[in-house]
C-alpha cells in the first residue's frame, strides 16, 4: 500500500541511493585513489504505483487515476473537492500530484500534516509518513526525511521499507552506525532484499569495515546476480583495496547490461575517473 523510495525517486528498478542517496554513498570524500561521484541532478518525479488509501471514495478514486497522466488536473480536481469537503482524501491526492509536479517540499508539509490529523489505521498513517520522508529526501532535507520516517516507524516499528528509507537519511546525515543498525533490524525481518545488502555495505564501507562489505555485496549478489547497484559498490570496494583492474571490470559491468540505468551513469564516471589516472581524482 506504500511506494517505495526506489518508485518515488527513479521510476526504475534503481534503488533511492543512487540519486538523492548519492550524497552518502558515492559523493562522500574517500581515500586518494578512489573515484567521487556528484549527485545526481533533480528528476521530474514518478508517482507510487500503489499509494496508501486513506479514504474510500469513487472522487478519490477519479483523483488518484489522473496522478499519472495529469498530475496537473489531479491537483486542480483535489483542491476543488477539498473545498467542496474532500477531507483525507482530497489532501492526500493534492501533495501526491505536488509530488508529481516536482514540488517536494511543499508535498513533504502537506503528507506530514495529514498524517498528523488522519484517523485512518497505523498501516495507513504509517504509509503516509513514509511519503512524506521520501519526499523530504527529494528536496534534500534529510534530518526531516530522518524525522518522517521515525514517526511512520512509530506505528509499524519492523516495516523493514521503512527502516531502510530511515537508514538512508541517516546515512545521508553521515551517521553510518544508525544506519547500519536499521538495515540490521529491516534484514532480521527480510534477509532476502538484495538493495539493504547493499546498504548495509555502503555503511560498513563509511565505518572502515571493508571486508564485512565486501562479504555483504556478495551476499546481494548471490540474491540478484547481475545487480547494477551491487556492483557498482563493489567496484568501489575494489578500488579501495587497489584492485584497479577488479573495479574496472565491475563497472564495465554495470554499463554494458544496464546501459539506461542511473547506476550506469555512475559506473560510467568512475570509470572516467578512473582511466585519467591519479592527477584527475
Amino acid at each position: 500500500m506504500r511506494f517505495s523510495a526506489r518508485n518515488l525517486l527513479l521510476g526504475t528498478a534503481v534503488v533511492l541511493v543512487l540519486a538523492v542517496g548519492g550524497a552518502w554513498w558515492w559523493a562522500t570524500p574517500e581515500p586518494e585513489g578512489v573515484p567521487q561521484v556528484p549527485e545526481a541532478a533533480e528528476e521530474v518525479l514518478p508517482l507510487p504505483p500503489e499509494p496508501p488509501r486513506v479514504a474510500d471514495s469513487p472522487e478519490y478514486e477519479e483523483c488518484l487515476g489522473k496522478l499519472r497522466d495529469d498530475a496537473q488536473g489531479a491537483l486542480a480536481f483535489a483542491e476543488a473537492w477539498e473545498a467542496r469537503g474532500g477531507a483525507d482524501g482530497a489532501r492526500h491526492c493534492s501533495a501526491l500530484a505536488l509530488l508529481a509536479l516536482g514540488e517536494p517540499e511543499r508535498a513533504a508539509s502537506r503528507l506530514e500534516n495529514l498524517g498528523g490529523r488522519t484517523t485512518v489505521g497505523p498501516a495507513a498513517r504509517a504509509a503516509v509518513y513514509g511519503q512524506a520522508g521520501q519526499a523530504w529526501m527529494v528536496a534534500g532535507q534529510a534530518v526531516r526525511a530522518n524525522g518522517a520516517f521515525t514517526l511512520a516507524l512509530s506505528f509499524t516499528p519492523n516495516d523493514p521499507e521503512l527502516l531502510v528509507d530511515r537508514a538512508i537519511a541517516a546515512g545521508m546525515l553521515g551517521r553510518f552506525a544508525d544506519s547500519l543498525a536499521d538495515i540490521d533490524r529491516a534484514l532480521a525481518q527480510d534477509a532476502q532484499r538484495a538493495e539493504a545488502w547493499v546498504f548495509r555495505a555502503a555503511a560498513l564501507r563509511h565505518l572502515e569495515r571493508p571486508q564485512e562489505a565486501l562479504r555483504d555485496i556478495e551476499r546481494a549478489l548471490q540474491i540478484e546476480p547481475g545487480s547494477p547497484e551491487a556492483l557498482l559498490e563493489r567496484g568501489i570496494l575494489r578500488q579501495l583495496q587497489g584492485d584497479t583492474a577488479g573495479a574496472r571490470a565491475d563497472w564495465e559491468s554495470v554499463v554494458a547490461n544496464s546501459p539506461d540505468s542511473a547506476a550506469a551513469d555512475l559506473a560510467q564516471q568512475n570509470l572516467a575517473l578512473n582511466a585519467a589516472g591519479p592527477a584527475r581524482r
